[in-house]
């Protein structure tokens, strides 16, 4: 059997198989403590320039199907576990994980002693890392090459995973019966602005009743506004908010004008539009069980996250109101100004993977466009 070895930027080395294809793969790696949903960690755009470890230990149990991907592609750069199951067992499956990441040219490590690797990363924080599963690595070659990687701080990632062009999303959330359908016309536009949208936000948001236009990072202020919109959403996305300047200039244009709901990586786009500041966290939130408090009406919604980054409370301006708190380390989780018509979380409000507590964020952004 092959060996698979995952070097990190520190030098810790982690001995173990094979998973996916064979070759070598760098990122940033990170943990997620999600029991579920690995086939969307791998697609969504959030994790582009990461290497994903999964805390659960026996992944692939209900191995991989073509219809739970949220986005046109693998956006992962490597996948870690302790064990692969190499029998699943799901009516909806069409091939093993194992098989899916080597269909995608995904290159994995298994075998290791995932728990380690995890309080690594929360002792140390986030580090870049190199898998290596062709047999014939160097160890030593390994460990100076990723001595000198270097992480997510300052790299515009949204680049890699934005849509080219403009297009119109018409496809509404999955059910047992008919599967993912088409939806006719809603009642209020909405212009989405594609930092690395995951698909099933495009379909909670068409599910509201709303048709949606989904936009390029780089479209202008002025061409929004174009569109002739009754909202606009900012979409989550990977990396660095810092390192995409023309997206927190393009809603600053907009600010007041229309209303807003941002998420996740737009959330943080929209603070640094107002002032604010952002700054990296020792190791992130990536998972579905993120605890968050609402401030106003104490109610708790248990969250799916996954980001590196967070915005300074200090750093807002007095006229933004912070309406939501992570019990874990008192982050700020949302924002909201009833004046200039916008609301953000820092989470992802949709159930894939996790948990459907703050789906009602979507009814608000379209009762908000209602009162607008």
């Amino acid at each position: 059997m092959t060996r698979a070895y995952l070097v990190l930027k520190d030098g810790k080395v982690f001995r173990g198989k094979p998973l996916g294809a064979i070759g070598e793969s760098e990122g940033e790696v990170v943990f997620n403590t999600s029991l579920t949903g690995y086939q969307e960690i791998l697609t969504d755009p959030s994790y582009a320039g990461q290497m994903v470890t999964m805390t659960y230990p026996l992944i692939g149990n209900y191995g991989v199907n073509e219809e739970d991907v949220e986005s046109r592609a693998i956006a992962s750069k490597g996948f870690i576990i302790k064990e692969e199951s190499r029998i699943p067992c799901n009516w909806r499956s069409t091939m093993s994980l194992g098989d899916y990441l080597r269909k995608h040219n995904i290159v994995g490590i298994q075998g290791i002693d995932t728990r380690a690797l995890t309080r690594r990363i929360r002792e140390s924080g986030s580090m870049p890392g190199i898998i290596s599963s062709d047999g014939g690595a160097d160890i030593g070659e390994l460990k100076e090459r990723a001595s000198k990687l270097a992480g997510t701080e300052g790299r515009d990632l949204v680049s890699q995973v934005t849509c080219e062009k403009s297009f119109d999303w018409n496809e509404g959330t999955w059910d047992l019966t008919n599967g993912y359908s088409a939806i006719d016309h809603g009642k209020y536009k909405v212009v989405a602005i594609d930092l690395g949208v995951k698909l099933n936000i495009l379909r909670n948001l068409k599910s509201s009743n709303v048709d949606v236009t989904v936009v390029p990072a780089q479209t202008t202020a002025e061409e929004i506004l174009a569109l002739n919109p009754d909202g606009l959403f900012i979409s989550n996305g990977p990396g660095d908010p810092s390192a995409v300047p023309g997206v927190a200039v393009t809603v600053k244009g907009l600010i007041g004008k229309l209303p807003i709901f941002g998420i996740c990586l737009g959330h943080q786009i929209l603070c640094i539009a107002l002032g604010g500041e952002s700054y990296k966290l020792k190791f992130g939130h990536h998972g579905g069980n993120q605890p968050v408090i609402d401030l106003a009406t104490r109610k708790i919604e248990i969250t799916s996250q996954n980001h590196n980054y967070a915005v300074r409370e200090d750093s807002l301006p007095d006229d933004v109101e912070i309406t939501h708190k992570n019990l874990n380390d008192n982050t700020i989780e949302g924002i909201r100004s009833e004046s200039k018509n916008f609301f953000s979380v820092q989470y992802h409000p949709e159930a894939a993977p996790g948990p459907n507590d703050a789906n009602h964020l979507f009814g608000r952004f379209v009762a908000m466009m209602g009162e607008a």
